[in-house]
């Protein structure tokens, strides 16, 4: 496909900004609400902002690294942007929705594409009641927190609590508890995509918990519901040599 309008957006290093001016001096340069295509420059970070601040618009996002990992990104060159972008493959990215409700009753909803995370926020351990599909799946967690991740965010903080990684098209979430105290031996489940997960906070006055979806905090959660978000999707662009698939490939035989 031909993307005739192209729009820049990058993050607050100055390599990033350099990189943005001098892409836009080659290849012009459109405000991103008339654009085609969204290029991204920087970091798993600024990717993740940019798909958050377009979740909406439905415009394909191809990302070019300037950070440190750029998991989600591209590799980055100034030259043949054109051809690449056209030859690109494009990754639909399922998303998660959490509804929290606080201690006040105060009822928000949030998006994640990476994971939607619970933390404890006193000095004492997070207690938590957890159902799947209405079904009671644990009278009582102690932990420091939990976490629900996407497919896309498998590889993310997912990995570094010894969550599984998943492929990029599995029709799965992973649940894994953040340091749990009591049941020792439990490790987390592998839940169908489309499972309702309710996440209740025992004595929620005094054992604090936030709920984030990715960077978007609640805090003094009391109950938290977690869904797939079926009406939307992000759509990620990556050279065909380098998928996600094929990175997610290779991050399960790294040593």
């Amino acid at each position: 496909m031909k993307y005739k309008k192209i729009s820049f957006v990058a993050g607050a290093t100055k390599q990033a900004l350099k990189a943005k001016k001098e892409l836009e001096s080659i290849y012009g340069s459109q405000l991103p609400e008339d654009a085609d295509i969204i290029i991204a420059l920087g970091g798993d970070g600024l990717m993740l902002q940019t798909l958050h601040q377009y979740i909406n618009s439905n415009k394909p996002i191809y990302g070019m690294n300037l950070g440190s990992i750029g998991f989600l990104m591209n590799e980055f060159d100034k030259k043949n942007l054109n051809e690449r972008i056209s030859k690109a493959e494009i990754v639909k990215v399922n998303l998660l929705k959490m509804t929290v409700t606080d201690s006040k009753n105060n009822i928000y909803d949030e998006l994640a594409i990476n994971e939607v995370s619970l933390f404890r926020t006193s000095y004492q351990a997070a207690k938590l009641k957890i159902s799947v599909d209405g079904k009671l799946r644990l009278k009582e967690l102690i932990c420091d927190g939990i976490m629900v991740a996407t497919p896309a965010g498998s590889t993310a903080y997912n990995l570094s609590a010894n969550g599984p990684i998943l492929p990029i098209n599995a029709k799965l979430l992973s649940l894994m508890p953040i340091n749990a105290f009591r049941p020792r031996r439990w490790k987390g489940a592998l839940l169908n995509i489309n499972s309702e997960i309710d996440i209740e906070v025992i004595d929620h006055k005094h054992r604090h918990v936030s709920a984030t979806a990715d960077s978007r905090e609640i805090k003094q959660a009391k109950r938290i519901k977690i869904t797939i978000e079926k009406d939307k999707e992000i759509r990620l662009m990556f050279d065909p040599d380098y998928s996600l698939d094929e990175r997610i490939i290779r991050e399960q035989f790294l040593t």
